[in-house]
């Protein structure tokens, strides 16, 4: 007589894995993270020019190891081919799975969450992975409008060849209208589905690979309302300004782990005070015997 465990068909071990949604999950947002800031480092190891052509606060970086200096320097010269541009694509793609990827962990996680206990009853479930696809090709498609943004602040000498701002006023005018996008009902309205995934999962829960790579892409256009205009501070501070970088990174984590709307308000002040600054600063410079 056959035994019933001889009927059983072994595991195989890539099944066994996608059958854990939330150690996936946990894999996709470090392994893509942490892809974009090798990235960003890799491109810019060979590159000459201390930290402080690269923006403000970042000339701390001079004296410290050529490893740490590596993600500190510019990565074009006078002129930018085709090939540059490129480059330039490949960066803030590379910027944008590092800064928000983390930012997006919350909501790949309550995905998974969910998608795990529906795997416990037999359920069919799509990997997370699928849902990180949808959210990620949002971003891509904001870095590949970036790309093109900086090549007209470039054009119209708006920012120069180290990828930092040339303009005083430039930087205020893009430090205030991101303080002012703090206050807005579409910002707060975005950050509200960012910060309940839950409910959104819940009420538009798909079993098809299509339906939760759609998912992935209504999350990231959430995500890209809530976020787009603090990521355009990079143009002000410089693109490759690490420290603004991760900095950047941090609040927008913050901000959608639920801080409430008296964080984003106090993050809107401090950049329109920010703003104002560069605004003063740029006044001052041109006031007659402000030289002397």
């Amino acid at each position: 007589m056959t035994q019933a465990s001889d009927l059983s068909t072994p595991t195989h071990p890539l099944a066994s894995a996608f059958a854990h949604p939330k150690l996936i999950a946990i894999a996709c947002v470090i392994a893509l993270a942490t892809l974009g800031w090798l990235y960003l480092a890799l491109a810019v190891a060979d590159m000459g020019g201390g930290g402080g052509t690269l923006g403000s606060g970042m000339a701390i970086f001079d004296d410290l190891p050529r490893a740490v200096q590596a993600i500190c320097r510019p990565m074009f010269g006078e002129s930018v081919s085709a090939h540059g541009v490129l480059l330039i694509a490949l960066m803030w793609s590379a910027m944008t799975l590092a800064m928000m990827l983390p930012s997006a962990g919350p909501m790949i996680f309550t995905y998974a969450e969910i998608a795990d206990t529906a795997a416990r009853k037999g359920e069919t479930i799509v990997s997370p992975l699928v849902l990180a696809t949808g959210y990620t090709l949002i971003w891509l498609g904001y870095a590949v409008a970036a790309t093109l943004a900086q090549m007209l602040f470039t054009r119209l000498a708006l920012m120069d060849s180290a990828m930092t701002s040339a303009s005083v006023l430039f930087s205020g005018a893009i430090f205030i209208g991101a303080g002012i996008y703090q206050f807005t009902p579409l910002k707060h309205a975005c950050l509200h589905r960012c910060q309940r995934p839950f409910p959104f999962f819940f009420a538009n829960w798909r079993t098809t690979a299509k339906g939760v790579f759609r998912l992935g892409l209504a999350q990231g256009l959430y995500c890209l309302g809530c976020c787009w205009a603090m990521m355009l501070v990079m143009f002000a501070v410089g693109v490759m300004n690490v420290v603004w970088m991760a900095g950047l990174g941090i609040v927008m984590t913050v901000e959608k782990i639920g801080s409430g709307r008296r964080f984003s308000h106090a993050v809107g002040v401090a950049l329109i005070v920010a703003g104002i600054g560069f605004g003063a600063s740029a006044f001052l410079g041109h006031w007659p015997g402000a030289a002397n």
